[in-house]
């Protein structure tokens, strides 16, 4: 699914004199498309014509949902944990599946137009001369998304259908992760998307010699690793910390890190 911004739209706008917002594309491709909120703010999602809105009983008093014209209008009053509303077109009964999240926060957040596969598709003849190119892996997908979460505005963070943060369990420091190095690894956020989980840990030098970061040296069952940087500057220098995402299939981190091992009476061990 592809994020396009209209700007130039936005641009005509204001030469108008009016306070014009950008507007998020999400191509619904029958994966559930991810909209997130932000708490006593409202979002407005156009789907160009009436639908039907199922929301959950353990919505009831958190959310307000209003649709009317083909446009639906999203209120959360509360946090609200990732759950899934499910719109069905009046006319033809088709389902387009939503996966929410209410956060506190201050920026709004854009309106959504969803586009269905019709509205954006080359015809046949064109599809079948010129090559598709293939999806994302979702490793890579899913290490993209928690990157962008983390250091860039809300505004252009990519869609991710399916895409949902996890609670931690881990939350303190992890001294077998990476045990070769003088460096503190302490998990602040995870992902999952489908059998794939992804989580950032921040990596901090805890010496005065710079340390190059080698994804090799992770002491884990890791299905891959990427760093933000590529190696850590001195403690106490502005690069002394970056962070790792670090990417495992089946369970979250905790079921891929290795146990802390027993120490023996008087502390001496082989390398």
């Amino acid at each position: 699914m592809k994020r396009i911004s209209t700007l130039g739209l936005t641009v005509a706008l204001m030469l108008w004199g009016a306070v014009a917002q950008a507007v998020e594309l999400m191509h619904w491709e029958r994966l559930p498309l991810a909209v997130p909120l932000v708490i006593n703010q409202e979002r407005v999602v156009f789907i160009d014509e009436a639908v039907r809105v199922g929301v959950p009983s353990t919505l009831t008093g958190k959310l307000r949902v209003q649709s009317t014209g083909g446009t639906l209008y999203l209120r959360a009053s509360e946090a609200i944990a990732p759950t899934r509303l499910q719109l069905q077109s009046v006319t033809t009964g088709e389902i387009i599946l939503l996966d929410i999240a209410a956060t506190p926060g201050d920026q709004p957040l854009e309106p959504v137009r969803i586009l269905k596969n019709a509205q954006g598709q080359a015809t046949e003849a064109e599809s079948s001369a010129v090559p598709v190119p293939e999806r994302t892996p979702i490793p890579v997908a899913l290490t993209r998304y928690a990157a962008q979460s983390l250091y860039a505005p809300l505004r252009t963070v990519e869609s991710l259908p399916g895409v949902r943060r996890v609670p931690l369990k881990l939350r303190t420091e992890l001294p077998t992760l990476l045990p070769t190095e003088n460096v503190s690894s302490t998990p602040i956020a995870a992902w999952r998307l489908g059998d794939y989980w992804v989580t950032a840990v921040k990596l901090r030098n805890r010496g005065s010699i710079p340390v190059q970061l080698d994804p090799r040296r992770f002491q884990a069952k890791l299905f891959a690793a990427t760093f933000q940087h590529a190696f850590l500057g001195p403690v106490s220098d502005a690069e002394d910390t970056t962070i790792a995402y670090l990417v495992t299939r089946g369970a979250g981190l905790e079921q891929a890190v290795l146990l802390i091992p027993s120490v023996t009476q008087g502390g001496d061990h082989e390398r």
